[in-house]
């Protein structure tokens, strides 16, 4: 039995053997490929305190360099599917509304999308009439997602997954990146379900007050709550730095 299973597979063509061979074993890379914007280098390691990635782009208010573009300031780099799509407009509508209690923290807004200039100052127009609102932050024209797939704010489910060019598309990514051009914070969501501005805001009180007051903070948190202080802060050096001190377990 072992012989009669053995012996077809030696006596296929050359040919067909070596089809074979490719059907097997690399699939997961033509798979890999197509959801891929082209065959570019390996992607950077985006962890947390990684240095954010510096790119040049073209924006709804003009050429950027991004690192230069965020300067001294904390930054939100968010992406999008795509223009006109409902929960893109909505969220951007949000974002924009936003802007100001941004601006008091000293954060810089910019969004991305995967169509061109064209496509992004058509968009706004809808966007301000639909919010009600007046959008004046950049938004980042990325229709090669050269820029998603430097941050992998892809889609990586399956091959069908990508659009006429197969190219995988954008998911709803959020980079929390700090005035040493630090990613401090992330989140992704599915195309399919919006983000939270209010959160994007919270986390933001939470990171900067983390980082001007030596503390952490405990879950819902929001400016004005009890924070933690550090376990290696003994309770009269944090009375002495801090003043009101509520010991919950000595």
């Amino acid at each position: 039995m072992a012989s009669l299973i053995a012996r077809p597979s030696s006596r296929l063509p050359s040919a067909f053997l070596s089809q074979c061979s490719r059907t097997t074993i690399a699939s997961p890379f033509l798979r890999r490929s197509f959801a891929t914007p082209t065959a570019e280098k390996e992607q950077p390691r985006l962890r947390l305190g990684s240095l954010a990635p510096n790119f040049k782009a073209k924006t709804t208010q003009g050429d950027i360099d991004f690192h230069e573009w965020i300067g001294d300031k904390w930054a939100i780099l968010f992406s999008h599917p795509a223009d006109f799509t409902p929960v893109c407009t909505t969220e951007l509508g949000a974002f924009a509304k936003l802007k100001g209690e941004f601006d008091k923290r000293g954060v810089k807004l910019i969004g991305l999308s995967a169509n061109d200039l064209t496509s992004h100052s058509k968009w706004i127009s809808d966007i301000n009439d639909i919010s009600n609102t007046t959008l004046s932050f950049p938004i980042i024209a990325d229709p090669t997602r050269h820029i998603a797939w430097t941050y992998d704010m892809v889609d990586a489910q399956d091959t069908t997954n990508v659009d006429q060019k197969g190219i995988a598309f954008t998911i709803r990514s959020v980079f929390v990146i700090d005035p040493a051009k630090k990613i401090r914070l992330t989140m992704m969501y599915p195309a399919s379900a919006g983000r939270n501005t209010a959160e994007v805001l919270r986390v933001v009180d939470a990171l900067q007050t983390g980082d001007g007051k030596g503390v952490t903070t405990p879950i819902d948190w929001v400016p004005g709550q009890d924070v933690i202080v550090p376990p290696t802060v003994g309770t009269e050096d944090a009375r002495k730095k801090f003043g009101d001190v509520r010991e919950v377990r000595p």
